[in-house]
């Protein structure tokens, strides 16, 4: 439960800001009225309530996770029910909660000083040099939903429940004899004779009836059926065919740059470490032992303090001699002792230099001419959409409310999610995927509003009808058809040779029948540790061979190549075991955290039933998108 906590409601901060996904945030509407008042809960927690907007953002973030590891936009709420992914995100969202009200009665905290200074370690948040850019972190915020202060609780809130978790996991033990022989285990290895069952021990398998293969059609109808075809009407509309209507002046593009100069001339940085002295002596003393070799971190001030980290500095962090010291310096420079403001002495040494960026009005000049004409055509798109649909609203066809404000349109009769037509070749519709998406999410009898792409491409699509996916029929599609089930047959029958001959070698004690009935050598394995791989053992393989007893067959898949190897346990060795191995030492202590990751799930389903969970199921339904079917 607690991975799962952390799958959706920690680790899902990190990745939307490192750049895994480009998430949007939607917005749902007023719940059922009871009494008068709103009841915007999920579920409630020991009466903490879970709200249905976090809960629906969270679930709209999780839904384009699973799309992008699909490599898709994101997933329908039809098929995030299907497997089961709102309750799943719920669940987490419900675990994170009791633990926020253990944390809240225990009174555990976080400064606002190490919540920004996680926050500022975010590549996300960082600008063009590398370093933290207050202007990219708010941007990014706005437009993930936050405001900047929502964002800090976000995150202070997950670092306290991190200190919970840390507190409950660190440290923890499991007793020596149960981890040496946790250990031994672990680092067994074993030897096992074995043969190879290829497919040429089948022989020839008999031409199937056709009923057979008419069967296999149906079971994989998505390989031989005709695509779904749609008859769609649009109209379409890109910023190049408005771009030359944008006048871009000089003034505009002066003005642009002076905004975000910040952007275009930016000053050199540098990392450092430094430390203060009282007296110029000491202070000498210890640049004489940093420039004879002495480590920088190794040298300490009259208070016994150490060089202190200190990112991305410019010059305007230091006092001018300071700052002419500093930036004179390369990478791993020390400065002799300088003095300081407050009347002390610093040693200050470079340990990263971010060279700077200096690019001219003239530099960028077109650059910024090239964004401000596209901001202008698609705000001009914008205004030729609400255009349309006002002239849509005023009861014209779509052909003819396009045709009003400029739009091109077209018709394709038929259409598949491709861009294909029946006859396989592209049809004269837009070659645009968001466009067939667009087409494909639109029901038929259905005019859709102006729909903005990713490229800021406008379409309208009307869709007047669609032909449904048809079976194609056996004598055109035979030839695949007989070649699927064949393999599909052969690899059901191997399988089932392999596990006969499995049975065949535990009956008799040995190997020499099995090997005989197929004629192949029997082989001898290498050593098998737990994670051995190769071209013959895979990992499916090497598990069963370790869940056979002594003298026991086991059978897998051969890692390349097909088939399957029926191997025989011939050997078990376990490592001599010292507790002063470093891979006990190792293994130890990954099994003490291992086991305190056991403890913090334990707590955690025990604190969900202390507090008590409550559920309003109307409302998750309707952050799911209704009723699971």
């Amino acid at each position: 439960m607690l991975q799962e906590m952390r799958k959706y409601s920690k680790s899902w901060i990190a990745n939307i800001f490192l750049g895994v996904l480009a998430l949007s945030f939607v917005s749902w509407g007023v719940g059922d009225m009871i009494n008068g008042r709103t009841d915007t809960s999920v579920a409630k927690v020991g009466g903490t309530v879970v709200d249905r907007t976090e809960f629906s953002r969270d679930f709209q973030n999780a839904m384009k996770q699973e799309g992008a590891r699909r490599g898709e936009p994101t997933i329908t709420a039809d098929e995030a029910r299907k497997i089961g992914l709102g309750d799943a995100v719920l669940e987490s969202k419900i675990s994170q909660t009791a633990l926020d009200n253990v944390v809240s009665k225990l009174g555990l905290t976080v400064s606002d000083a190490q919540v920004v200074a996680v926050i500022q370690r975010i590549p996300s948040f960082a600008g063009l040099t590398g370093q933290f850019d207050r202007r990219v972190f708010l941007q990014a915020v706005e437009r993930f939903g936050y405001t900047e202060q929502g964002f800090l609780q976000l995150m202070k809130s997950d670092m306290a429940r991190t200190q919970l978790s840390r507190a409950m996991e660190g440290g923890f033990t499991l007793p020596p004899g149960y981890a040496k022989y946790l250990f031994a285990y672990f680092f067994e290895t074993r030897a096992a004779d074995y043969i190879v069952v290829e497919d040429k021990a089948l022989g020839t398998i008999p031409t199937p009836p056709d009923s057979a293969l008419q069967t296999y059609i149906k079971a994989h109808a998505d390989r031989f059926s005709t695509p779904e075809y749609r008859d769609v009407t649009y109209a379409w509309l890109t910023p190049a065919d408005v771009m030359a209507q944008v006048k871009v002046t000089d003034d505009q593009i002066k003005q642009a740059y002076d905004e975000s100069k910040g952007t275009y001339v930016i000053p050199e940085k540098r990392d450092v470490e430094q430390i203060l002295f009282a007296s110029e002596a000491v202070a000498k003393a210890a640049y004489d032992k940093a420039s004879k070799g002495t480590k920088f971190q190794d040298i300490t001030n009259e208070k016994g303090e150490k060089p202190i980290a200190q990112p991305a500095l410019t010059t305007a962090d230091f006092d001018a001699g300071t700052a002419k010291a500093v930036f004179a310096l390369t990478k791993d420079g020390v400065t002799p002792p300088q003095k300081t403001a407050a009347g002390g002495w610093q040693l200050v040494k470079v340990t990263a230099i971010t060279p700077g960026v200096n690019r001219t009005l003239d530099q960028v000049k077109e650059e910024i001419r090239g964004r401000l004409a596209l901001d202008g055509a698609v705000a001009k798109l914008t205004d030729i959409s609400n255009a349309y649909t006002d002239q849509s609203s005023k009861g014209l066809s779509l052909l003819e409310a396009a045709k009003a404000v400029g739009m091109h349109t077209g018709r394709v009769a038929a259409i598949d999610a491709q861009g294909l037509g029946p006859d396989g070749k592209k049809t004269a519709a837009p070659d645009d995927q968001e466009f067939r998406e667009l087409v494909f999410h639109t029901e038929a009898g259905e005019e859709g509003d102006p729909q903005t792409t990713k490229q800021n491409n406008v379409y309208v699509v009307s869709v007047s009808g669609s032909t449904p996916p048809k079976l194609k029929p056996l004598a055109e599609v035979r030839e695949a058809a007989l070649a699927g089930w064949m393999a599909q047959e052969r690899a059901r029958l191997l399988k089932q040779k392999a596990q006969q001959l499995t049975a065949q070698a535990d009956k008799e004690g040995s190997l020499d029948g099995a090997a005989k009935a197929i004629g192949v050598t029997i082989q001898k394995s290498p050593a098998i540790p737990h994670n051995f791989t190769d071209d013959t053992f895979g990992q499916q393989l090497v598990q069963a061979i370790f869940q056979a007893g002594p003298g026991k067959a086991a059978v897998g898949p051969r890692a390349k190549g097909g088939g399957y190897v029926v191997a025989r346990v011939t050997g078990i060795v376990h490592p001599a075991i010292s507790e002063k191995d470093p891979r006990f030492l190792m293994a130890a202590r990954q099994l003490g955290a291992q086991a305190g990751g056991s403890i913090s799930e334990s707590y955690v389903a025990e604190q969900r039933d202390e507090q008590k969970v409550v559920y309003n199921r109307k409302n998750i339904d309707s952050v799911q998108g209704g009723e699971p079917q």
